[in-house]
């Protein structure tokens, strides 16, 4: 096992280091009344039951906070973490979202929509986007899954092999480099001594069918090789017209432990999607007629998606001292996709501009084929015998990202016509720093810097007219104070300057002339890198051994600041905005005070808007200051109260045996679809406010060879209509995302050793 050293802990001596997660989600009013009757019960109960040996005791796991770990309840930043319990719990384990659920901070938004997938933003960060992930950054396995450019899909984490994840949120996020509005990182659990075989497989609503085959072992005279082997199915027919998918996916991690302080680890992914349709979003109109029908054109031009990827990472980590740690990773991948496209004409709206050019039957194809590397050194240094302890960090990045991409058109969904070939590439060369002074028993400072140099080049073979590059460059400063105020009351503040370059996705468009209708192939060379400066000002709290309540403001000014400006026949074209400000309050609690229940509460407010107007790539007047950024809700609130039959196992013990009970209930306040914030009798810009319940149900049955988890989730009970995610500034107001109406999983999960 690879030595990590362990840190001074500020927290209660006597509080044992359990992992500990939170959770979070959305609001209304009748959400404020359940979690102040949950607060009353919570109170009432740590103070009858403190007592209870069979309580479990709240402490901090090790998180990355920048690019230092550190206690949990130590870090200057907001993190959240999630264990793999959590992530089992939430169902199929298919959608990331699920899990990021629960982080406050976070809003994680299911399309159901597998061409697309997820919708992820971290304080606003993110939200903006299409499909996949942007402004935000994913790693896993200590292996980056975002590319230079900022463009990320969370399809790909392997969530039935994941032992937990970490969320990072503010301004040390930013020492992870472009577009580091927040970090998601995810890891692999890692073979314990006893091998093991495990077998799941999920039932539900609309031809829902899951399985997964999973073995880890430990090799070799002193077990120096560790072997986690996952291998999972998923096939849908889907809720809506044309949204079926299928997926099989393959994760390992093998960890070598050569000698005592040197281990390697060789990571392998594989990722294939051989059909995802693309059911479109929906007009206000077209939701409340039927909010299973496809969008316009979806059925016509047969939209749809396949994705194939493989990746394979190597990380080396070596202790050259007691004092000194050096860690290297390279990784090579390649990604394939192939998208059909509708067309954006409506044929009940014969005014619209494409109608009068493009007859309805002619959609769009892309077909993308990227190749992705990089190599990151670091190194890891601890004073501890200076006057001032302190520890520090030095390390650079450097990766890269080379796309292959055809398009053209289609009739009634097969190509027949090929009209560009382009190579689209991103780089970046970086280098970071960061240090922790631990001044004395009350006062930490954390101070950092990161120097990014990112390239993005659009080379049009077809037209080389219409291609371009485009260079950014930015050193972010970072610092952060932690007062430990008590051994259980810890209040820091931490303030930074962050950057997000455009993506290769995101230059490739240019507005259309009047009268064309369609985004134009030529790379926007006018798009800037936006600009942020970020503080943070929280508090955690160790109420009791058993309560752990937490609390962040955050302000983030942002300049040039990357928005949608039009988006026809799945094509989006982007532009800078003057200035944006978001402000928000972030507040969570676990209580785990009587050993049977455990119950969590989680609260967002955010309030993100223009702050100014600005002219669009047409010169066209934008008045949109005071509006609120799409994609974005004001409040979202999620609380959770669980009970189990033979109270929650510990941590490093096996889960107990018996049921299992959790009501959540999760809700949001209304977010606007357009940057215009209209509404009209006949085209709503918003998705309205919403509050679901969701009922889960398991029994673990142990066995004379290993265990058998059976488990039963009723999602949305009270079969609630919403919007589950909106697409910002669609063309045609095909805006909305149904959420899915009340539905079930069934799964059953056996685990021998072998």
């Amino acid at each position: 096992m690879y030595p990590y050293v362990e840190k001074k802990s500020r927290s209660p001596k006597s509080a044992s280091k359990i992992r500990l997660h939170a959770i979070g989600w959305p609001l209304s009013q009748t959400v404020i009344r359940l979690n102040l009757l949950c607060l009353a019960t919570l109170f009432l109960n740590s103070s009858t039951y403190a007592q209870d040996k069979s309580t479990q005791s709240l402490g901090e796991v090790e998180v990355s906070a920048g690019r230092l770990e550190s206690k949990q309840f130590d870090t200057p930043a907001a993190t959240y973490f999630v264990d793999s319990s959590t992530v089992a719990n939430t169902g199929n384990q298919v959608n990331l979202s699920d899990a990021l659920n629960l982080a406050p901070g976070v809003v994680s938004l299911n399309r159901n929509n597998y061409a697309q997938d997820i919708q992820i933003s971290i304080r606003g960060f993110g939200a903006r986007t299409a499909f996949g992930l942007r402004g935000i950054r994913l790693i896993t396995d200590d292996i980056p899954a975002t590319i230079p450019d900022g463009q990320g899909q969370a399809s790909t984490v392997s969530l039935t092999s994941i032992d937990h994840l970490e969320v990072l949120s503010g301004p040390l996020a930013q020492l992870y480099g472009n577009s580091s509005g927040g970090v998601i990182q995810t890891y692999t659990k890692e073979a314990g001594k006893t091998p093991v075989g495990q077998i799941q497989t999920y039932f539900g609503s609309y031809g829902m069918k899951r399985t997964d085959w999973q073995a880890s072992e430990r090799l070799g005279e002193n077990s120096q090789v560790g072997i986690v082997a996952d291998l999972s199915t998923f096939k849908i027919d889907g809720m809506r017209q044309n949204s079926a998918a299928q997926r099989t996916q393959f994760n390992s991690v093998i960890t070598l432990d050569p000698q005592e302080d040197t281990r390697f680890k060789i990571v392998l992914n594989s990722f294939n999607m051989p059909l995802a349709q693309d059911p479109l979003g929906l007009t206000a109109s077209q939701f409340k007629i039927n909010p299973q029908q496809a969008g316009t054109n979806a059925l016509l031009d047969q939209t749809q998606k396949t994705v194939k990827q493989d990746q394979i990472g190597f990380v080396m980590q070596q202790k050259l001292s007691s004092t000194l740690d050096f860690q290297a990773r390279v990784y090579d991948g390649i990604r394939d996709t192939n998208q059909t496209q509708a067309s954006s004409c409506d044929p009940n709206n014969l005014t619209y501009p494409t109608c009068t050019t493009t007859p309805p039957k002619t959609g769009s194809w892309i077909a993308l084929q990227r190749n992705f590397n990089g190599l990151g050194l670091q190194l890891k240094g601890r004073e501890p015998g200076a006057s001032i302890p302190w520890e520090w960090i030095i390390g650079s990045d450097f990766d890269q990202s080379t796309e292959n991409r055809q398009t053209g058109k289609t009739s009634y969904g097969s190509i027949f016509s090929n009209t560009a070939y382009l190579q689209n590439s991103a780089t970046n060369n970086d280098v970071f720093a960061q240090t922790n002074f631990f001044i004395n028993d009350q006062w930490t400072l954390t101070a950092g810097i990161r120097n990014d140099h990112v390239k993005i080049i659009n080379t049009n073979y077809t037209n080389s007219a219409n291609g371009g590059a485009s260079s950014f460059t930015n050193t972010n400063p970072v610092i952060g104070v932690t007062w430990h105020l008590r051994d259980n009351l810890n209040l820091y503040a931490n303030t930074g300057l962050g950057f997000e370059t455009p993506t290769t996705s995101e230059t490739a468009y240019s507005l259309p002339s009047p009268m064309s209708g369609l985004p134009s192939a030529v790379f926007n060379a006018k798009l800037k890198a936006s600009e942020s400066h970020n503080y943070e000002v929280g508090a955690k709290w160790l109420e009791t051994e058993t309560t752990q309540i937490n609390a962040a403001w955050f302000l983030i000014k942002t300049s040039n600041d990357i928005v949608s400006a039009y988006t026809s026949g799945g094509q989006t074209v982007y532009q800078n905005a003057t200035q944006t400000t978001r402000e928000g309050l972030e507040w969570s609690l676990r209580d785990t005070s009587i050993g049977h229940f455990r119950e969590q509460v989680s609260f967002t407010y955010m309030k993100a808007q223009y702050d100014s107007n600005y002219y669009n790539a047409s010169n066209s007047l934008q008045s949109v200051a005071g509006n609120a950024l799409p994609g974005i809700p004001k409040e979202s609130l999620y609380t959770v109260l669980g009970w189990s039959e033979k109270g929650y196992a510990l941590k490093g013990k096996p889960p107990s045996p018996g049921a299992e009970v959790e009501v959540a209930f999760s809700a949001r306040s209304m977010m606007w679809a357009n940057d215009a914030n209209s509404a009209t009798n006949t085209s709503n810009g918003y998705a309205a406010g919403y509050g679901i319940f969701d009922i889960k149900l398991h029994e673990r049955i142990p066995l004379s060879a290993g265990s058998l988890d059976t488990y039963l989730a009723i999602n949305n009970a009270t079969n609630q209509s919403y919007v589950g995610s909106v697409i910002v500034n669609q063309a045609n107001s095909g805006f909305f995302e149904p959420g899915l109406p009340r539905n079930w999983v069934l799964g059953l999960k056996f685990t021998v050793p072998l």
